[in-house]
Order: structure tokens, then sequence, then C-alpha cells
């Protein structure tokens, strides 16, 4: 009895708090502390709370751990005259945070701004890195989607106008349209409202509301590190899943072939009507290609 309900607590999510840098994160965290980690940083507009079913369910084997980034979720919203709010600041904080933590090894999984902040901190950190898991994170400019358009007519004419496009985007509104609105109405109703109902409230702060309007402002000086992204993979070649909804303005799936230019030993599994937020609604055919992969290359030591 005492065994089984260790398992259970393992297989639990904990909630817990860390300070990194005097920042205050709060941060997910599932499976047996000795077990092989999987270390999962969030996508916009969301939060550790994305990965909410895939962490108990990888804990019988895996530990899973999922930080708030600042200025989203339960973590705090520093000064921005203390944290600048840009994907080298966030790097910095997932560095900083692996360390606190003590972590050594671990695979990462890219996933939307947190593939541009994963991939920066591969990138420091390579001999960290065992795997990765590829989720709709783009990296190739040349296969961006259509809906990069209201980026670039942003940057290239940054007029009042055009970043008042921007700033209707940060909207519990806005949220709901990244949420659902490039699927079918059937896979459109397998996503929780709560994604936007719950995390808007969060975000709906004037610093908040800001730094997520400069975070798209900053993907055009991102765009810059797209060849330094594919250096890496290209020279270190880390063994790599790729799954991917297709249905990404965003993302499209030409973005998801694009990595086997430079990870052509990867595996590739595209889910043909899901979008950018697969694991809401294609949980059940993505896990077992995540659990299948995961138990190819992060075995216990």
């Amino acid at each position: 009895m005492a065994a089984s309900g260790r398992m259970h607590a393992d297989h639990a999510i904990r909630h817990r708090w860390i300070k990194v840098g005097g920042i205050e994160l709060f941060y997910r965290e599932a499976g047996a502390s000795d077990a092989p980690v999987l270390l999962l940083p969030h996508g916009y507009p969301c939060s550790s709370f994305q990965f909410r079913q895939l962490m108990p369910a990888l804990a019988d084997r895996w530990r899973t751990i999922a930080p708030d980034f600042p200025g989203f979720g339960y973590s705090a919203t520093p000064d921005p005259a203390v944290f600048a709010y840009d994907f080298d600041a966030y790097a910095e904080v997932l560095d900083g945070f692996t360390s606190a933590l003590g972590l050594e090894r671990y695979a990462l999984w890219l996933h939307d701004y947190g593939s541009q902040i994963g991939l920066r901190h591969a990138i420091a950190r390579p001999e960290r890195i065992t795997a990765l898991v590829l989720q709709n994170g783009d990296i190739y400019e040349d296969v961006l989607g259509p809906k990069y358009e209201t980026l670039r007519a942003y940057w290239n004419e940054p007029t009042p106008e055009r970043r008042a496009v921007l700033e209707t985007a940060v909207s519990e509104e806005g949220f709901r349209a990244e949420f659902v609105g490039e699927v079918d109405a059937e896979v459109a109703a397998r996503v929780p409202p709560d994604l936007w109902t719950l995390h808007w409230p969060l975000m709906d702060t004037p610093a908040r509301r800001r730094l997520a309007v400069g975070l798209m402002e900053g993907l055009r000086a991102n765009l810059g590190w797209f060849p330094r992204y594919q250096a890496y993979l290209r020279e270190r070649q880390p063994p790599s899943l790729i799954v991917w909804g297709p249905r990404d303005g965003y993302m499209p799936e030409a973005s998801a072939r694009a990595y086997l230019r430079d990870l052509p030993r990867a595996e590739l599994h595209l889910l043909d009507d899901a979008g950018h937020w697969l694991l809401e609604t294609h949980f059940d055919a993505a896990l077992p290609l995540v659990r299948g992969f995961l138990e190819r290359v992060l075995r216990p030591s």
C-alpha cells in the first residue's frame, strides 16, 4: 500500500515556486526526482498550464518540469528596468532555473516561443541536452506561414495603426483566436475555454500586455537567430521527434518538414487536422509517439 501511494504521488503534478535571479518563478513538476528529465518551456499565449495533461501521463518513467516565464502564469512580473522581457532574457532565466534545480541532463520540448528560448539555451548549454521534441516551433524563415504578414507589415512600417493591431491581439478574444481560430469546428470543440478565460485575467495588466506586444515586436530581431538554431541542430544532431499540427497559420506543414534539412534522422509525425495546440486536441494521438521516442532516447542512467 505504501509503495502504491508513493507511485501515485510521483505521478501527480506538484506546484512549486523558486527564486531565480531575484525573480519568483512558479513551476509544475511530476515524476520521481531521480528519473530522466524532460524540460517543458511554454509558448504564447499560455503558461506551464499547457502541459497539465502531458506531465502526469509521462510521470511513470520521466521527471517532467514546466516553469512559467516572468510575466506569464503565476510567476512574478519584474520591473522592465531589471528584466528585459526579450528572448535573451528568457533564455537566461531558463538557464538559471535549470541550474537552481541542479539539472545536468535533460530533453527539451520546443513549442512556439519556447522553441526560441529553448534553442538559445541549448546553444549555450549543449552538453546538457539529450534530445528534442519539436512541436510547432518556427526556425526557418523561408517557410513561415501567412499569419506572419501582419507582423512583417508592422516591422516594415511601425505606425501606431499597425501597432494597434498587435495590441488588439493581446486580449481575451485575441487569445481565443490563437487557440481555436485555425482548426475545424469539430477540432476546436476539443479545446477547453479555460485556456483563454482563465489565462487572460492573469495577463490583463498594463505591464503584461506591454510585454506581450513587445515580444511580438522582438520577433523581427529573433529572425537573426534562425541560422544559429539551424547550425546547432546540424552540428549537434540531437535525437529529435517532430510532432506537428499543420493547421497553423504561423508554422504550417512546410515549417515542420524544414527541420529535416538539418535533422535528416528526425522522426516526423504530422497530425492531419491538428493545429498549433495539438496537446489539447490530439493528445491521445501524440502521447504514444512521445512515449515511444522517450523510451528510445531518454532512459534511466
